[in-house]
């Protein structure tokens, strides 16, 4: 085996890696949840060109045998970003396969479809167990391994007598590749959750504690006027136009009195809706709220709870 061969595909990999790690970044859905919708998308072309340049960047496993290692990126990036990405990435792929011509071209061109869509399956079955581990991985390495050996069988006795030399170099590509970077790419999703959900209960924090000072400011005042309402309006004749405008006064004040107690029961951050060209603000009312259950997490959800495509 020709091990430089070996390294420059995991170079490349681990720059995949890189450039993975920061449309999270780019796409932060938190900043913006418009242009995180982009993310699938520019991963899909990026990983897409990537196979295009494994397929090319082969590797020499003994005299006249050689391998590539399209399967990974396939398998990676609709293992992490769904489908649509997934989607995108193999039609690259593919259209290089059928371009490039031969013998095998269609046995290849199906290959290329078929990690795609067995790489989408194990992502929804990542996605009922609360997100990718390991055994997913390794469960998707095993049958990226047995789509590849599917696809030479296509071509028959020749396509067999063909992948009997180069079996284990191709499963120890698929094991490490997928089944191990798999979890490096986990680790980037992971990360990112975490740095969201910190930055989220700083801002709680910094809100429930603006929020508790205002009301116990509010609350002391508010108590004394509410308090001389009710002893000015026990003077006043039922009925009168005066007696009236106290009562209103006092419903007021109750009004203002619930909004400080919702003030002070602030468990999450919920905006109103933005009307016009006026600021986001706080939606007091669903934010003082119970938070709704949540369901499991996706394998590679984003902060805020932004779902992958």
């Amino acid at each position: 085996m020709d091990y430089h061969h070996v390294v420059e595909a995991a170079g490349t990999v681990a720059l995949a890696l890189v450039f993975y790690s920061y449309t999270w970044r780019w796409f932060d859905p938190v900043e913006s949840p418009r242009r995180a919708r982009l993310r699938p998308v520019v991963n899909g072309a990026a990983f897409g060109l990537l196979t295009v340049v494994l397929m090319t960047s082969r590797i020499q496993v003994a005299e006249g045998r050689w391998v590539d290692a399209r399967a990974v990126p396939l398998a990676l990036i609709t293992l992490m970003e769904g489908p649509v990405a997934g989607a995108i990435a193999g039609a690259i792929a593919v259209a290089r396969r059928l371009w490039l011509g031969g013998g095998g071209a269609i046995a290849g061109a199906l290959g290329i479809a078929a990690v795609v869509a067995v790489a989408a399956a194990v992502r929804v079955w990542a996605k009922r167990e609360g997100g990718v581990s390991i055994r997913h991985s390794m469960a998707l390495a095993v049958a990226v391994y047995a789509v590849t050996w599917a696809s030479f069988l296509v071509l028959g006795a020749r396509g067999a007598a063909m992948f009997v030399p180069v079996w284990l170099p191709v499963l120890v590509l698929d094991v490490v590749g997928i089944g191990l970077v798999a979890r490096l790419f986990s680790d980037v999703v992971a990360g990112r959750a975490a740095e969201a959900a910190r930055r989220d209960a700083a801002q709680l924090r910094a809100v429930t504690l603006l929020a508790r000072a205002a009301a116990h400011e509010i609350n002391n005042p508010l108590t004394s006027v509410l308090g001389g309402l009710g002893l000015v309006i026990e003077k006043l004749p039922p009925g009168t136009e005066e007696a009236k405008w106290i009562e209103r006064a006092r419903e007021g004040g109750e009004r203002i009195r619930d909004i400080v107690a919702r003030m002070n029961r602030i468990t999450q951050l919920e905006e109103a809706p933005q009307i016009g060209s006026l600021p986001p603000i706080l939606d007091i009312k669903k934010s003082s709220e119970p938070p709704a259950p949540r369901g499991p997490r996706s394998p590679a959800a984003g902060p805020r709870g932004s779902a992958p495509s």
